[in-house]
């Protein structure tokens, strides 16, 4: 496996990767699945100020994660939203402690000082994850989203740099 920075080139594989969270689960939030034009832009949006990487196997993305600006007032500055997906056909194969283990030393280095997950409740998976990579719990927002007509709690996570 190969964790290298993302590219525009990069986006019809990650599209694919995120559809089935989009389409058949309250993993993401979203309710439209992107298209590949759409992760692209926000590829763009995000590089060089913030790190997108993927995870390459056999020439074949198989999972990516990335970080985000956690607050818009200028004091978060130093703090950062992080997520990760992985394909199905690689989950319990390494590939997200992979990424997240990259992605938070490469936010380190950037000079980001504390990253934050959100976790749509229930996901064993995903708290197992963060929890491996050195998150804790700080709190859950009760009945913050709607998604296939139920209302969803959101875990947030945190980790110093």
């Amino acid at each position: 496996m190969q964790i290298r920075p993302a590219s525009r080139a990069d986006a019809s594989q990650i599209a694919a990767i995120y559809a089935p969270y989009v389409a058949g689960t309250t993993i993401s939030f979203e309710e439209v699945v992107p298209t590949p034009d759409e992760i692209a832009a926000r590829i763009d949006g995000l590089l060089p100020d913030y790190p997108y990487l993927v995870a390459e196997t056999d020439g074949a993305i198989a999972g990516y994660a990335y970080a985000g600006p956690h607050r818009t007032r200028s004091a978060y500055r130093t703090s950062v939203d992080v997520t990760a997906y992985v394909d199905q056909s690689a989950h319990r194969t390494g590939v997200g402690q992979a990424l997240y283990t990259h992605l938070l030393q490469v936010a380190k280095e950037a000079g980001y000082h504390a990253a934050f997950a959100g976790i749509a409740l229930p996901n064993t998976a995903s708290v197992a994850l963060h929890e491996a990579v050195g998150f804790a719990p700080v709190g859950i927002y009760r009945e913050v989203g709607c998604k296939f007509g139920r209302w969803l709690d959101v875990a947030w996570y945190q980790r110093l740099l």
